[in-house]
């Protein structure tokens, strides 16, 4: 039996959206893997930051950039629980990551209106992987902003 699986890895950034959720941020985890190891962990910290490129990618990428000591993360793949925005996605292309997976479409925001060419040619991606338990989260915390 395979323990790190894609499940394995998009449970631990939800678990960063979980912390995002719990500090009052939009509750989006991110972590970087290559090789089967989690070198980078991230979730939304935009309020706390008061810094608008402060999403849970952007965190994310420059914490595994850092931890490889390289602009490119071409071996590691990124699992995030919602859609990357045309800014993340961005960031992902110029990365040159190898795979991006998603968990909940952002049909507003997210950068799959305008098509995977937004990434680097090379970079696989998948998504709906755990979409519902990341769409409870980001469900449940707009509610609680509403009241």
């Amino acid at each position: 039996m395979e323990v790190f699986t894609d499940r394995y890895f998009m449970n631990e950034a939800l678990k960063e959206a979980k912390k995002a959720f719990d500090n009052d941020e939009v509750p989006v985890g991110a972590v970087v893997v290559v090789q089967d190891q989690i070198i980078a962990k991230a979730y939304n910290q935009v309020e706390l930051l008061k810094d608008p490129t402060a999403h849970a990618e952007m965190l994310a990428i420059t914490s595994a950039a850092n931890f490889l000591g390289s602009k490119y993360l071409t071996d590691c793949t990124i699992y995030i629980t919602l859609e990357p925005c045309l800014m993340c996605a961005s960031a992902l292309f110029w990365s040159k990551i190898s795979r991006v997976v998603f968990a909940a479409a952002d049909d507003k925001n997210g950068f799959m209106r305008l098509g995977k060419g937004v990434l680097h040619p090379k970079t696989k991606v998948e998504y709906g992987l755990m979409e519902p338990e990341s769409r409870v989260l980001l469900q449940s915390f707009f509610e609680q902003k509403r009241k």
